[in-house]
């Protein structure tokens, strides 16, 4: 972060100086007390479960010259200001976290990639800023930094010395995209796809379209949108502006597409084929999805200028992130470790990745509940069996009360026979796994986040390392 002064902060926040110098600067914003770094400014935010305003003298204590604190808690604020622990009083906090944000991208005059979609934001984030690397500095998302605290503190992460960033925009509410717009001023945007991921809070998939469509609402004549022309509702985006739209997929004549493409030794091979030229590319990753992910990451690097040599090595470059379908060769089985997060179109991806890893070899999913799907969650998990079943499944395991649907869905509709396990605990869940597993198995582990099936995948990996020992 380059360093803003309490007077910038003050004009930003539209705050009152209670105590202490305008004149002091600050060179970094965290809404955690235990992150805090010397000459840093403290965001406490309020929360269900917690008040960040019970930890701003823990902040000061660890090196935070300054905080915000909602007018709401100014009478809690202990007497005798120090004028050296600076108070900026405002009307609340995480709105100022984000007018903050929004006078600080303001200074930057770069291109900003926004990304939004029900599912992937975060590899083609990686993928888009792994090819863009090839020739620019660029800033990227942290991990998914990218809702209405996350975002913010992502652009905090902008410097001078940066030419372009590439962010997540997430949203799991009506109207949030208009708060995350007016603090990212993207201009250029991509729409991964569009499915059912927070379907709770917007109903239908048209609410989910509509919402992620904003994205596009402010980018002017020289900016573009990326969508995946191959989504059923994507591949028909109305004209909503002068920009351009680039479309991806591998149908529905897009203007970026693959042909030939080919899964191999952990790596994935494809022609990427524009304007009737073709390319061979090759990503060190695997999944028909990764393919996607490549296609909108070669667009933009196209879209920027960049040669296709430099695109490639930009590919080449790209590694998957923890617990984001790693795939682990232990002894004589493969593990792919998917267990970050979960919702049907993921699901249904990571399911595909196995049937193409363990063609020839018995395959075994470990599926736990995918959570948030309200009233649609139980024919979503029936869903997502019938796919299994689809993808010749050999063994299916689930943990949870919602993941018993899929081994239920499976076992009635698939053409041979599936050994189904369902348990509510994890626990159960790995000594079922650990007692069927035979010498060339594949087997994929996946669930929601609160779901935790990371604790499968590292106790397989532990198994196996002790036999190995």
């Amino acid at each position: 972060m380059e360093k803003l002064s309490i007077n910038e902060v003050l004009i930003a926040v539209d705050g009152e100086l209670l105590c202490g110098s305008a004149e002091v600067l600050v060179d970094s914003v965290s809404t955690n007390s235990k992150e805090i770094r010397n000459g840093a400014l403290f965001v406490p935010i309020k929360g269900e479960n917690f008040d960040g305003h019970a930890f701003i003298w823990e902040a000061f204590a660890a090196g935070a010259v300054a905080t915000l604190i909602s007018e709401c808690e100014v009478d809690c604020m202990p007497e005798g200001c120090d004028k050296n622990k600076i108070h900026i009083k405002v009307k609340d906090t995480k709105v100022a976290l984000q007018q903050l944000a929004t006078y600080y991208r303001q200074k930057f005059d770069i291109p900003v990639i926004g990304i939004t979609g029900s599912v992937g934001k975060t590899l083609t984030k990686e993928m888009i800023a792994s090819v863009l690397a090839a020739r620019f500095n660029v800033h990227k998302t942290n991990g998914n930094l990218n809702g209405q605290i996350g975002l913010p503190l992502t652009m905090f992460g902008l410097k001078r010395s940066h030419e372009v960033a590439v962010v997540e925009m997430g949203i799991s509410e009506f109207n949030e995209m208009e708060t995350l717009l007016a603090i990212a001023k993207p201009t250029c945007a991509v729409i991964t796809n569009i499915g059912v991921t927070h379907i709770e809070n917007l109903h239908t998939k048209e609410n989910i379209f509509n919402e992620k469509l904003k994205i596009a609402g402010r980018l002017e004549k020289k900016g573009c949108l990326f969508v995946n022309g191959d989504d059923e509702i994507l591949h028909n985006v109305p004209k909503i502006g002068d920009f351009r739209v680039i479309t991806f997929g591998l149908k529905n004549n897009c203007d970026f597409t693959a042909r030939n493409i080919t899964f191999e030794g952990g790596k994935t091979s494809f022609e990427a084929v524009h304007n009737e030229k073709h390319q061979l590319f090759e990503v060190s990753t695997i999944g028909e999805h990764n393919v996607y992910n490549a296609l909108v990451a070669i667009a933009i690097g196209h879209f920027m200028g960049m040669s296709s040599d430099e695109i490639q090595s930009g590919l080449l470059q790209f590694k998957n992130l923890n617990m984001r379908q790693n795939v682990y060769n232990l002894q004589d089985i493969i593990l792919i470790d998917d267990s970050y997060n979960a919702n049907p179109d993921s699901m249904e991806s990571a399911l595909a990745v196995l049937a193409q890893v363990g063609q020839s070899k018995r395959k075994i999913a470990v599926l736990a509940d995918m959570l948030e799907l309200g009233n649609m969650a139980r024919d979503l998990h029936f869903e997502v069996g019938y796919f299994a079943a689809s993808m010749d499944i050999d063994v299916l395991i689930t943990v949870g009360i919602l993941a018993k649907f899929i081994a239920e869905a499976a076992s009635n509709s698939a053409q041979k026979a599936i050994a189904t396990y369902s348990f509510l605990s994890k626990e159960e869940a790995f000594a079922c796994l650990k007692g069927l597993i035979q010498p060339g198995d594949c087997i994929l582990v996946k669930g929601s986040r609160g779901m935790h099936m990371e604790e499968i995948a590292k106790e397989t990996i532990s198994l196996y390392k002790k036999q190995r020992m």
